[in-house]
């Protein structure tokens, strides 16, 4: 991460926080001062072994930060001899998560969690001690005290790459630091260098090093003194982290090797690829001089440039080690890691512990890359941090190394957790209700779950290890407290409201098993074991805990049982426990804890079960003066005085009693069995009991008779009553969680789940349900939205494996004794029952068709059944042909996408066997023991699984750890990646499109990119406590499953691609594949050369040859067969690249393809849809074409009314002043002049001209419907602007003059839109091409816009543009190939005629999107699958492509030697083409003499698909549109991108004025709040909610100085509302008033509350500062409201105090005025108008808006409009009660302002017109200046602007009244 200026190139913390003073930081403990003899400077000096109590901090208090973002953190110490220290830093990420960093000689070994790591410190000694040399020959580091010789420390910490490699998250900076007890310390300081202490100035000068290198020597202030002739380095220790140390244990901080060859090597690579980023900042007109400059400045001719290249990369051929241990080819050629990007980069070669191997044609060796010692990381093998390198096996270059970037997966994280189906793990008998009671929180194993009981929206808290045990909340539900089972009974503290763990501690040895808080939250108490197993009661300080201290107040250790303790919600200090043969009170005095027992007389022998206090507050008692009560297994439930500590009643809950004559004595009190009461919780009302009999019983405080019961169906086994004593939870031993309402008696299930391990699972893809098998003998049918359980079957034996029908509502279910049953669900019907195998069914599989079902058994038996019959008869049965054992369960089996082939390991676990899934015959055997050479044990099969997308690949992982890719024809290897997790890999997953594979090893869930051609391919989640089962994707791609302690439902958050599942993912780096030549005959195809086995180019370019003329309606294309690389598929595999044939009727288009060389074209007759209305034929209407290049209008329900009333020019109320936003769902609509500095783009239906010098703008106004594309003329003198037309009208250009802004000209031609307009060289002619619905090309003379010839083609066409070089050429690309074109003139006339050529078999099935050309009649074209193409247009043929990116190219620009693509995947990239040229045919120059031909020479990741792109001549600058709405400056020379106008992509919601008028806000449906200035109309600030949706903003009151600065809200679409401070710009506060979405908010007059309102009609007013609800209005409950407006009035005449009136409107027609005094808590009802209307009409689907607003020049008149008998504003007189005047509408309002200045009333209507009105005289004017329906217009306080919006169009105008 680049920092700040400031911090550039240090940032000296102890000076920058003046540690000296203490102000900013703080210390506690033994800390002083000192002089040190050695460094002859003071430094400070910590003393004490408890690091709680002896330490720095900097800054002074947790909740500050030091904020500093230098990647490198360097510190300055020494360690007290012969003591331990500890050091702990807080960095922020850019995820948002606070991860702590600690190490210490303390430490034995590196520990980790999500939140926290622990890195073992190693000490150095003096040269020559007893202690280093010790060290030296031991083969362990010396971990522990500081030994006596220690030296000054050097310590550099790179925090990027820990973060980067440990928890796979992103730097942001540096939060806090805390060094702790026996250390001295100099300094800290950070930066982006990596600086050499043991480098002076004068040797850093002269070896060349500067900070432009990324390194240097250490500042002059922070350097050790180095007396003259002595070594820095024999006097003080240098430690860099990540160390090269080899000393164990690994990941600790040691020092490493002193290397002098790379002394002054430069910064290490960034281990974490940096994506270009983006610049979002707000700039006025002065700041932007520099840059318009730039853009505007003509530039000069192309300059030589030096430009790092790779050579050219061999053949791939056997690499053996030489002598030295580097590899070398039989050719003498050497490859070392600088040619790769140089230097070493901790995630890209050198410290692999994953690999990739790519074998040859051949199968004889491996190509491998040699690396010296020092460019290789060594991880500890058992390390799980794995990362995938690919060889680079295609031409790459980069600028230089310090800009070579890691390409990794995307998005990061690529799954999310969105729901766990679990509960307890551990116990069931913990769970917690929270404070307001809308939320439980319980545990899931490893994980804690927070659930809505509401929405069962679900929040994790992730970071225990193994299963939880306890968990406690404080009194008001903002800490929460957790603890875990087994050996580390780790305790933790949470931020309950963030998610955030506040801090974690080991207290107990283990079985950690009760957590109590007390009620303010300052203390906890935990029971647990010792070290001897003993009991051990702990009480802990957690005041701090928000600070991340937690200390121990007092601890017992004790012989007595403890089931259950909790703290007295009265008294801290006070507990109470019970347990088998005891309840004991505890109290904590004078650091000691002591207790005392309960008398129990005669009921001392029970086991008692829980305990807990009488709640409420008793006037007149002491808080100590309650009862207890107490419940036990045998029934007995005892009411204990507190007090005086003795039993005052004692109750039991017996069976029903029995008949008389089944018993012969009288049951007494104590004989016979009570019911076992396992839970009981009482209330201020009730009491509540949960027992061993499945009941619920509540009862009153004296036990009189239960007077409400529930039944479960399992043993209840804890009770819980919420704070408001509203609702019962109940928890079951059956692992169902559920609550009981009390007021409405109902019950409510929260989570079922199963009580055992899930052992697998199979989804419905197309009902959307997943059916799981577990060891608790039940088979559990969920449904995937709700995660409802639907069906429950239960088994006498175990279920092992389930397997849905593809089709039908049917799954099978094999089980431990090795029956197969099938299940109907919707009947509930046992179809089948099957028992073909004697062991476990490891593996049970439908076919994709349905036709057959298989099962395999672990003695190896594999069974054929036909599933297309009722009863599933067996088909065939083969034994011992799968490997024996359950290893392979529950997905032994694996069937092809194509229901062709089954796979399984068998009949040895060495070995893989293919069948024909038809017949079980036998196809294929491979042996995948032997496919590892180079290993010296054998590697046996664990799991198979074909690639959905491609039948040819079968993925098998090893027991060593690796996948394999094999070919399912040949059972040659073609790929594989070794170290995939640290324990076996259990479970494998192909995504549908053939993308992504999913991986589980333990408990750890992978996700990889399939084609494995990143840097790094995989991300890693944790989450499960226990080894998982099975992991897949769900059929739509959406969602992931993992299975194993409990059910996880992942969000999957990468994108399919949209042409499908075919479609697959790429290599980045261009791969030359040029194409292949056209065959001699249709009958005769000409076979050359196939591809490399190693994926590079062929040495030569075939040349087509010619092609004789043909009727494509007749003959389709060739069929022609090539090979594809061995990264991608098999070379033994043929593949047939021809398409299918395309018949087009002769009778409407006859499409004659001209021979090279040869006049033989034809002119194409009229297009095939006019053809067809003059034969009176049906024609269909054409589809879209599936490519985003194509341009479509976005939707609109509005349409133009044609009787409105414009203003004449000149005499306009209203003048647009400027346009806000860009639309990035235009295609081309952006032109740029670098000469003339034109600069013009389209936002909805405007062309907005900008000055990029002074930022103003101009509009050209002329279109109705929103502007596809643009185009300018060479001499940027014309600009030519498309629109589609209304209302099935023809489309409208425009042809504007650039000089005067006038509209010069008009054009309506085509039916459709507009796909592309260009102008010619000589800027004679004007091409226009029509979109899918009508595909014509028009040719137009730019002297009277005749129409000089048209010609229709029979398919789409995305893009067209004229030839630089020759001004009668031009080409037009499209769905059908490319059409080169020429113009004819003779005379007056001209003729345009068009030679077809198809796309080349090279290239497959893709459709041609954009195109540009070179000035050396070279044609570049890009296709939607990621592919450039290189046309001579000479020949008309094409020579060569290459691979230029993974998505659809969208937009090309060349100028001279340059290429610029862009793409639907957000990347721009810049490839230098020099050699290209080469390459054509008929060139003279060697093949070997050649170079790389083409280099990637920069690469930009943008904010959304590229749409637009404009160059100057050098291609060092221009600017380019996305579909975010964005227009970016780029520069290649400096690699930036800077944001030159923004707008809202989605729709914009609301829009509103400051009340000074310096800034503005918007918000939109993509959940921004953002903040404008006002005076540049530049972004101010963005605040980003992520899934939701800002609904309506407004702005606080300016209330002076004095109370605080101005701030800005908005409600969301969740119901919450959030206060942004404008001066932090940080969020204040956030609410959450409404459970529904925000419809309406406002200040109050006097900023005290803030009025919200709902979809619901509620209407709450909260307090901004506290955030706490005041008051509940209900009265519009049910309407949505759509108005609420508040203003200042003093309303004395309508005999009510106070001076602010309140209003609301809802869309019942109905308003409420309200007078209020917030100061005094007053709020009373001023009016309820509702206005009448006639019924609905049944063709309206939603009646118009009801608005309303106080006039502003009477605020005791409110202005209303909405439904009713006629379209008009009625005026109400609140003072008269009485509608006092209306003013006639001619269109429905859909938004409506008032304005102080001139008695103005804007009115928006969703016939995009704009009324201005004058109230006073209801004049008024139209403007049509939008594209869609205004929804919103808002006029500035003043009255002087007035913004209006449609959609994501945001104009502002100038009122000048009327």
């Amino acid at each position: 991460m680049t920092s700040r200026v400031w911090e550039h190139p240090y940032v000296n913390i102890f000076k920058h926080m003046r540690v000296e003073e203490w102000k900013k930081s703080s210390k506690e403990g033994d800390v002083t001062n000192y002089m040190d003899k050695t460094l002859k400077c003071s430094v400070f000096r910590i003393r004490g072994s408890i690091p709680a109590r002896n330490y720095i901090l900097l800054p002074k208090t947790s909740s500050q930060s030091l904020g500093l973002t230098g990647r490198y953190l360097y510190m300055l110490f020494r360690p007290s001899p012969s003591k331990h220290f500890v050091v702990h830093l807080d960095i922020a990420s850019q995820e948002g998560q606070v991860i702590r960093v600690s190490f210490s000689n303390l430490f034995k070994e590196f520990k980790s969690t999500a939140t926290w790591l622990q890195f073992p410190f190693v000490c150095g000694a003096a040269k020559g001690s007893v202690y280093e040399s010790t060290a030296k020959t031991a083969r362990n580091g010396l971990v522990g005290p500081a030994p006596s010789t220690v030296r000054w420390t050097c310590l550099m910490m790179d925090l990027q790459y820990i973060l980067s490699i440990y928890l796979n998250r992103h730097h942001s900076h540096l939060k806090t630091v805390k060094l702790c007890a026996n250390m001295s310390v100099k300094n800290m300081f950070t930066s982006d260098l990596v600086l050499d202490p043991g480098v002076s100035f004068s040797e850093a000068k002269q070896a060349g090093l500067s900070s432009s290198l990324g390194t240097g020597p250490m500042p002059r202030e922070m350097c050790f003194p180095v007396p003259k002739g002595s070594s820095w380095h024999d006097l003080y220790d240098y430690i860099r982290f990540p160390s090269d140390g080899t000393k164990m244990p690994f990941d600790s901080i040691q020092k490493g090797h002193l290397n002098p060859v790379s002394k002054y090597a430069p910064a290490e690579t960034d281990p974490v690829r940096e994506m270009s980023h983006t610049v979002n900042i707000s700039k006025s007109v002065q700041d932007r001089l520099s840059l318009i400059q730039q853009i505007t400045t003509p530039k000069p001719q192309p300059r030589h440039r030096t430009t790092l290249v790779t050579s050219s990369v061999p053949e791939l051929e056997v690499v053996r080690l030489g002598p030295n241990g580097q590899g070398a080819s039989p050719g003498g050629w050497f490859c070392d890691a600088n040619q790769l990007g140089s230097g070493r980069s901790s995630e890209a070669l050198g410290s692999q512990n994953s690999s990739v191997r790519m074998p040859c044609a051949d199968d004889r060796g491996v190509h491998v890359y040699a690396h010296t010692e020092d460019d290789i990381d060594n991880h500890r093998e058992d390390s799980d941090v794995e990362i995938v390198c690919t060889s680079i096996s295609r031409p790459v270059c980069l600028s230089t190394a310090r800009e070579s970037k890691q390409r990794m997966l995307h998005p990061d994280p690529i799954l999310r957790l969105r729901r766990v189906i679990g509960f307890g793990g551990a116990t069931t008998k913990c769970a917690l209700w929270t404070k307001s009671g809308h939320a439980v929180v319980y545990p899931c194993h490893a994980i804690i779950v927070s659930m809505e009981i509401e929405s069962g929206q679900q929040r994790f808290f992730i970071g225990h290890t193994d299963k939880v045990s306890a968990l406690a909340f404080s009194g008001n539900s903002t800490m929460l407290a957790s603890a875990q089972t087994g050996s580390q009974s780790v305790v933790r503290v949470w931020n309950y409201l963030k998610g955030t763990c506040l801090a974690m501690f080991k207290t107990h040895a283990h079985s950690l098993s009760s957590l109590s808080f007390s009620y303010s939250g300052g203390v906890l108490c935990g029971v647990g074991k010792d070290s001897h197993s003993k009991t051990m009661v702990v009480v802990w300080n957690t005041l701090h805990a928000t600070k991340g201290e937690v200390s121990v107040l007092a601890k017992a250790h004790t012989d007595v049982d403890i089931q259950t303790m909790k703290i007295a919600f009265f008294d801290d200090t006070r507990m109470v426990s019970c347990g088998r043969d005891n309840i004991r009170l505890w109290r904590v005095r004078t650091g000691a804890l002591r207790s005392c027992p309960v008398n129990l007389g005669e009921y001392h022998s029970l086991d008692f079960t829980d305990v807990t206090f009488e709640e409420g507050h008793f006037a007149g008692r002491e808080p100590e003066d309650r009862m207890l009560f107490a419940s036990s297994r045998s029934g007995h439930i005892l009411e204990v005085d507190y007090s005086s500590v003795a039993i005052k009643n004692v109750r039991r809950l017996l069976p029903a009693q029995q008949p008389h004559t089944h018993h012969r004595e009288k049951q007494t009190f104590n004989m016979g069995p009570g019911i076992a009461v396992n839970s009981i919780s009482v209330s201020s009302a009730f009491c509540v009991t949960g027992s061993e009999d499945g009941f619920l019983r509540l009862w009153p405080l004296d036990f009189s008779t239960v007077f409400l019961e529930a039944e479960h169906e399992g043993p209840v086994s804890f009770v819980s009553v919420s704070d408001d004593g509203l609702r019962v939870m109940a928890a079951t031993s059956s692992g169902n969680l559920g609550y009981l309402d009390v007021s409405s008696r109902g019950y409510s299930t929260l989570m079922r789940s199963h009580t055992d391990s899930v052992l697998g699972f199979s989804v419905d893809g197309i009902r959307r349900r997943i059916t799981t098998a577990s060891c608790d003998r039940t088979v559990r049918v969920w449904d995937i939205d709700s995660m409802q359980q639907l069906y429950d079957f239960v088994s006498e034996d175990t279920p092992c494996s389930v397997a849905f029908h593809p089709s039908l509502q049917v799954f099978s279910c094999g089980s431990s004794s090795g029956l197969v049953r099938v299940f109907d669900i919707a009947t509930a019907k046992l179809l089948a029952e099957h028992k073909q195998h004697r062991g476990e069914v490891v593996g049970l599989a439908f076919s994709p068709d349905g036709e057959f079902m298989y099962s395999a058994g672990s003695h190896g038996a594999l069974a054929l059944y036909n599933s297309s019959q009722e009863d599933y008869h067996v088909l065939r049965i083969l034994g011992n042909v799968v490997a024996r054992g359950t290893e392979g369960a529950p997905d032994a089996l694996t069937v092809s996408s194509d229901s062709r082939c089954l796979a399984f390991v068998g009949p040895s676990e060495y070995t893989v066997t293919i069948m024909d899934a038809r017949s079980l015959d036998e196809l294929l055997r491979v042996d995948v023991s032997i496919l590892d050479v180079e290993s010296t044990s054998l590697d046996s099969a664990q799991k198979v699984c074909f690639s959905p997308a491609s039948t040819r690949h079968l993925l098998v992982s090893t027991s060593s750890n690796k996948i394999l890719w094999i070919s399912a024809n040949t059972g040659r290897l073609l790929r594989e990646i070794s170290k995939v997790h640290k324990q076996q890999c259990s479970s494998l997953g192909v995504s549908e499109d053939g993308r992504f594979l999913l991986t589980a090893g333990h408990n750890i869930v992978k996700v990889w990119d399939y084609s494995m051609q990143l840097d790094v391919n995989s991300q890693m989640f944790i989450g499960h406590s226990q080894p998982i089962r099975q992991v897949g994707f769900c059929p739509d791609q959406m969602t992931v499953v993992s299975v194993g302690d409990a059910i996880f439902f992942w969000d999957f958050l990468a994108h399919p691609l949209e042409s499908g599942a075919n479609q697959r993912s790429s290599p980045k780096a261009g791969n030359i594949s040029p194409a292949k030549p056209a065959p001699k005959s249709p009958l005769e195809p000409e076979v050359n050369r196939v591809l490399l086995s190693n994926g590079m180019p062929r040495r030569t370019a075939p040349i087509p040859s010619a092609t004789p003329c043909f009727d494509i309606s007749s003959i389709g294309r060739t069929g022609q067969e090539g090979r594809l690389s061995l990264c991608e598929e098999d070379t033994d595999e043929v593949l047939s690249l021809a398409g299918p044939s395309h018949p087009v009727s002769g009778s409407f288009l006859k499409v004659t393809e001209m021979a090279v060389g040869g006049d033989s074209s034809s002119h194409l007759k009229p297009s095939i849809k006019r053809a067809a209305e003059n034969d009176h034929l049906e024609v269909e209407e054409p589809g879209r074409p599936d490519c985003y290049k194509h341009f479509t209008p976005r939707f609109k329900s509005s349409s133009i009314h044609q009787s409105t009333a414009p203003p004449q020019p000149g005499e306009g109320g209203l003048s647009l002043k400027a346009v806000i936003g860009y639309n990035g769902n235009g295609r081309a609509n952006m032109v740029w002049n670098p000469d003339t500095g034109l600069f013009a783009y389209s936002c909805g239906c405007v062309v907005v001209v900008e000055d990029l010098h002074t930022g103003s703008q101009r509009h050209w106004l002329g279109h109705t419907e929103e502007i596809s594309c643009l185009a300018v003329t060479h001499d940027a003198q014309t600009v030519a602007s498309a629109a589609g037309g209304s209302g099935g009208a023809r489309s409208l250009i425009c042809i504007w003059s650039v000089c005067d802004g006038a509209q010069c000209n008009t054009i309506s031609y085509h039916q459709g839109a507009v796909q592309a307009l260009s102008f010619s060289r000589d800027d004679f002619f004007f091409l226009t091409v029509g979109d899918y619905s009508d595909p014509e090309v028009a040719l137009w003379s730019t002297r009277s816009y005749e129409l000089l010839s048209k010609v229709s083609v029979s398919g789409p066409l995305h893009d067209a543009a004229f030839s630089p070089s020759t001004a009668n050429q031009l080409a037009c690309v499209g769905s059908q190939g490319i059409f080169f074109c020429t113009t004819n003139q003779q005379g007056l006339d001209v003729e345009l005629k068009l030679q077809q050529v198809l796309v080349p078999e090279e290239v497959g099935e893709a459709a041609l999107t954009a195109l540009c050309y070179n000035t050396n009649s070279i044609l570049f074209t890009g296709t939607n699958r990621g592919l450039v193409c290189g046309w001579d247009c000479n020949l008309r043929r094409c020579f060569m492509t290459w691979e230029a990116d993974q998505g659809e190219i969208g937009v090309l620009q060349c100028r001279g030697n340059r290429l610029v693509t862009g793409s639907n995947t957000r990347r721009l990239r810049l490839w230098d083409i020099a050699a290209v040229q080469g390459l054509r045919p008929g060139n003279t120059q060697r093949p070997e003499d050649r170079g790389p031909l083409v280099l990637l020479e920069k690469e930009m990741m943008l904010d959304g698909a590229v749409v637009s792109a404009t160059f100057d001549d050098v291609m060092d600058m221009g600017i380019v549109g996305t579909t975010a709405g964005t227009l970016w400056y780029i520069n290649w020379v400096d690699n930036t991108s800077i944001r030159l106008i923004s707008g809202h992509k989605s729709q914009v919601n609301d829009v509103v004025f400051s009340p000074d008028e310096s800034h503005f806000a918007t918000c939109g449906e993509d959940g921004s709040l953002r903040v404008w200035s006002a005076s540049s109309n530049e972004l101010f600030v963005q605040f980003q909610v992520l899934n939701q949706s800002c609904d309506c903003a407004c702005w606080s009151p300016v209330l002076g100085p004095s109370k605080g600065s101005v701030c800005v809200a908005g409600g969301y679409s969740d119901g919450s509302l959030r206060i942004f401070q404008l001066a932090s710009s940080e969020m204040e506060i956030k609410m959450h008033p409404h459970r529904v979405a925000v419809t309406a908010i406002q200040y109050s007059a006097d900023g005290q509350v803030i009025l919200s309102a709902g979809m619901d009609g509620l209407i709450v007013i909260s307090s901004p500062v506290t955030g706490v609800t005041i008051r509940i209005i209900s009265d519009h409950r049910g309407a949505i409201i759509t108005t609420i407006q508040c203003v200042k009035k003093q309303y004395k005449e309508f005999d009510l105090e106070g001076s602010e009136m309140w209003l609301a409107a809802s869309a019942d027609r109905r308003v409420s005025v309200w007078a209020a005094d917030w100061m005094k808590d007053k709020c009373e009802l001023l009016d309820w108008l509702t206005f009448p209307a006639p019924a609905k009409p049944e063709e309206c689907d939603s009646l118009p808006t009801s608005l309303a607003a106080f006039s502003p020049t009477d605020p005791g008149m409110v202005v209303y409009t909405g439904y009713g008998v006629d379209r008009e504003l009625c005026f109400y007189s609140l003072a008269k009660k009485q509608v006092i005047k209306k003013i006639a509408l001619s269109h429905w309002a859909v938004c409506l302002s008032l304005s102080f200045k001139g008695r103005l009333i804007a009115v928006g209507s969703k016939e995009r017109v704009l009324k201005l009105i004058k109230s006073s005289s209801g004049r008024f004017q139209d403007f049509l200046h939008h594209s869609d329906t205004v929804q919103t217009c808002r006029f500035s306080p003043s009255g002087k602007l007035l913004f209006t919006v449609a959609y994501n169009e945001i104009l502002l105008w100038e009122v000048h009244g009327l």
